[in-house]
């Protein structure tokens, strides 16, 4: 109903969940769900996080075969703390892969460690994300801008600040 009321004068985003909303019955329901969205006037979805790209393609694919014409922007989440995050994936539905739980192993009191892990992932993600046709992501910063920097300069889209 807020789409469709703030359509007409705003640019609208909504919200998709490539790995199934929480309190979603089925896949289907959440591809429905965003149909109507689209319909109401919704021009672009920022998706939950994943951590498993397949996850996103997968989506993608079935918003596309649905004939839902909107863009898909994934939602990436630099993994600030592994158990943290780790319990919140989990309450969202969002699938923590295996090799990253092994990628965080032993940091847990490392902050300087964990940081250079999350940003590696994350721009890793972003990489191949961008490598299949992704051209725009949202990262989720929480408050945390050092990480999202760090992960544009692994990437090369912004210089390394200089150590003073």
């Amino acid at each position: 109903d807020l789409v469709a009321t703030v359509a007409d004068r705003f640019e609208v985003s909504v919200s998709a969940y490539p790995e199934r909303h929480p309190q979603s019955p089925t896949f289907e329901h959440d591809l429905d769900v965003l149909a109507g969205k689209v319909a109401a006037g919704a021009t672009r979805a920022m998706t939950q996080m994943f951590f498993d790209n397949h996850s996103f393609f997968t989506y993608r694919d079935a918003v596309r075969a649905r004939g839902i014409d909107v863009a898909l922007v994934p939602g990436i989440f630099p993994i600030h703390s592994f158990p943290a995050v780790a319990r919140f994936a989990a309450r969202c539905g969002a699938v923590m892969p295996t090799w990253i739980a092994d990628r965080f192993a032993g940091l847990d009191d490392d902050p300087a460690g964990t940081h250079a892990v999350a940003a590696e992932v994350a721009a890793e993600q972003i990489a191949e994300l961008a490598a299949n046709g992704v051209e725009h992501v949202h990262i989720y910063t929480l408050n945390r801008a050092e990480l999202a920097l760090a992960v544009c300069e692994r990437l090369g889209l912004v210089e390394s600040a200089p150590v003073a």
